[in-house]
């Protein structure tokens, strides 16, 4: 073997990269159709390989004539640094673990899914390369290229699993990425009592309240299950109808369910470009879904002026609608609704925006960690309104000591009764 010095992986990686991006850029103005994930990593071993043969010999070997093992582990490293996520990877391929936090080149912290949190070794040497894989996963990975520089510090996509990562630059101390995992096996409110987040009754009442078109807000803290529940409601829907998912980021992952729901469309939300143009905002996309014939629409997560055309949609007509908030309580989303309106172009009194909330919103569903689990906590029937405040009923509390479901009004029970739920049976009294 040659005694000249082997290139890094580091090294071997930036040059396999730039390779690809100028196959890129050729098919482009040749009008040829994107590489596959197989054919970059065929030019990638065939690109590392020559660099290789060049060194010891001078001339051009393919990767399958590499005589030394050490030369052919160099080149899959490197391949692997570029086209797949390096030593991110093993963790991504971890089940048991539901989020990865990863602080520069320290030791990555990961949360397990039953609630655990472990530490396990670097993914990197450096805050530059941590920097370099955040850049190769917004180029490669997700739905549109995005930079990830000094001028744009932060990175919001999904991964083809799936899973969302953030990741931030020059805001914070160092480079920092965080990657959360969704699974979407849990689809049902079956399971979901299964794994003790409700009980039959809880799911047998919101069952009912999805099929009686009954719209639903399903509030939580961070990481207290509400897409979960969310998805779980959603699957409830009679595949007949026709949904439109409205998200800052895909996470509902209704396409995975394509034989529950045959007629949906998924939007997202888009920033701006590096111009400054083409932004397109929840509230943007919430206008667009009225026009696209929704039975119902569902918005993944409510957190600004995307709160007034979905309460509109509400009010005029697509009943059975749904989204989530982050709220430390049911009776504290009323009041974040009511801010979030404020935060459009067009302010309606705090009168008419209690109106709206009231006549548009018909059940509040509380979700929190408990454990090393997420359980439902608490469920509001809006009863009306008077002035500013919206009027509650809580209909179902953990730990309660009266009949389940015994505050519900009347004309909700006998409407529930109507699409299954047996509210006799669960403890409701007319």
């Amino acid at each position: 073997m040659s005694t000249a010095v082997l290139p890094t992986t580091v090294e071997m990686a930036r040059v396999i990269a730039a390779a690809l991006a100028d196959d890129r850029v050729r098919r482009h103005h040749e009008d040829l159709p994107e590489p596959s994930l197989e054919e970059e990593r065929e030019l990638a071993r065939s690109v590392a390989a020559s660099i290789l043969a060049r060194r010891r010999t001078g001339g051009e070997w393919g990767f399958d004539v590499l005589p030394d093992p050490a030369e052919r582990v160099l080149v899959e490293e490197s391949v692997s640094a570029v086209l797949g996520l390096g030593r991110l990877e093993p963790l991504l391929a971890d089940d048991d673990i539901s989020d990865i936090h990863v602080r520069g080149n320290r030791p990555v912290w990961v949360k397990m899914r039953d609630g655990r949190r472990r530490e396990h070794p670097p993914i990197v040497d450096s805050d530059a390369e941590l920097v370099d894989l955040i850049r190769r996963m917004a180029t490669r990975m997700g739905h549109r290229e995005q930079r990830f520089d000094p001028a744009h510090p932060h990175l919001n996509l999904q991964l083809p699993d799936g899973s969302r990562i953030f990741a931030a630059m020059e805001v914070s101390r160092r480079p920092t990425l965080v990657v959360r995992r969704h699974r979407f096996e849990y689809s049902s409110l079956g399971e979901l009592c299964n794994r003790g987040m409700m009980t039959p009754e809880v799911a047998g009442f919101l069952a009912a309240a999805v099929r009686a078109r009954r719209n639903i807000v399903v509030a939580g803290g961070t990481g207290s299950g509400k897409t979960t529940l969310l998805r779980a409601l959603i699957n409830e829907i009679p595949p007949s109808e026709r949904i439109v998912t409205i998200e800052d980021a895909y996470e509902l992952g209704i396409e995975n369910f394509e034989d529950r729901h045959p007629d949906h469309d998924s939007l997202q939300a888009r920033e701006a470009n590096v111009e400054g143009h083409g932004e397109i905002t929840m509230a943007d996309l919430t206008r667009m879904a009225l026009r696209m014939d929704p039975d119902r629409v569902i918005v993944g997560e409510v957190r600004g002026a995307e709160a007034f055309p979905m309460l509109l949609a509400m009010s005029q007509g697509n009943n059975g609608s749904m989204c989530t908030m982050h709220a430390d309580s049911g009776r504290s989303v009323f009041p974040k609704l009511l801010a979030y309106v404020s935060m459009g172009p067009t302010v309606p009194p705090a009168e008419t925006i209690t109106l709206l909330v009231a006549g548009a919103v018909h059940l509040v569903v509380h979700v929190r960690t408990a454990g090393t689990g997420r359980i439902v906590s608490s469920v509001h029937e809006v009863a009306g309104h008077s002035g500013t405040d919206v009027a509650l009923n809580e209909v179902w509390s953990e730990g309660a000591d009266c009949m389940p479901f015994a505050a519900l009004r009347r004309p909700t029970a006998l409407l529930l009764e109507e699409h299954g739920f047996r509210g006799r049976e669960a403890g409701w009294n007319p």
